[in-house]
């Protein structure tokens, strides 16, 4: 779509500043310009009119030659480079260095109430068994949490097992629709270990399995970590899923701002 408007001013500055902040155009969108020009010009606009998307163009062929290919986000103990960022473009398969430094921002966002385990957690729990991760929560009680967010990924697939600390429910989300009921079975076992393993009783039995039908569903084979993330952020947050695949697009590119930014938006 192209947004032709009346402004006094090139969106050349906006976009300068927004390709050092984010290091490409991926998250860009012609609304982002469009807000930046609405608030720049105020109501005074001037019978110049400006296409917005050819002028992105222009400056994006302006820097042919000189890619940011050194652009990298630090934070805490997560480092995402431009190339992990990328994996938010288009149909791209996201990686897990985008999965694990989103769920640091998700903890961040609700206080530490919600734990969100490291994407190779599940991997190391079924190679090594309660003994290969008990030391993953030696800063962490877990009890104390409400929530914790746990991502699956098995070969080319993302899925997402949740833990509802309080009412003793295991849930599974899957944007497929597809059920690997051993993966639930490995994090009951699990909870049951650390319970055990931290001599919280109360934790010890009355945990109920559940598949989550009737949320979300994806209709390609290329946003199951997209999905994953924005059910991690909206069970967090306790606001419902009704986003579609349709949103998609949208989502990628917030994710991508969140990131850049080192926190969730609004």
């Amino acid at each position: 779509m192209t947004f032709l408007v009346k402004v006094s001013v090139s969106p050349t500055e906006f976009l300068e500043l927004f390709y050092v902040t984010y290091g490409s155009f991926i998250p860009l969108s012609e609304t982002d310009v469009l807000e930046h020009l609405k608030n720049k010009c105020n109501t005074d606009f001037i019978d110049k009119k400006l296409n917005i998307h050819l002028e992105v163009l222009k400056y994006k062929a302006g820097l042919a030659s000189i890619p940011m290919n050194c652009f990298k986000v630090d934070y805490n103990k997560h480092t995402l480079t431009l190339e992990d960022l990328s994996t938010l473009d288009d149909q791209n398969w996201v990686n897990d260095q985008v999965i694990n430094m989103y769920g640091e921002l998700i903890m961040e966002a609700t206080e530490h109430k919600v734990h969100f385990f490291n994407s190779f957690f599940h991997r190391q729990l079924v190679a090594k068994g309660y003994e290969g991760v008990k030391r993953w929560t030696k800063k962490v009680d877990l009890f104390s949490k409400s929530l914790l967010l746990i991502p699956i990924h098995l070969e080319i697939h993302w899925s997402l097992i949740t833990v509802d600390m309080a009412n003793h429910h295991i849930h599974y989300y899957d944007s497929q629709g597809i059920v690997f009921k051993y993966t639930i079975e490995n994090i009951m076992r699990y909870i049951l270990a650390e319970a055990k393993e931290k001599k919280q009783a109360t934790y010890q039995n009355g945990w109920k399995m559940i598949i989550n039908k009737g949320i979300p569903q994806q209709k390609n084979d290329s946003d199951c970590g997209v999905f994953v993330l924005e059910y991690c952020k909206c069970l967090a947050l306790k606001e419902p899923l009704q986003f579609t695949q349709d949103d998609m697009p949208k989502v990628r590119k917030r994710i991508y701002k969140e990131l850049c930014d080192c926190k969730l938006s609004d």
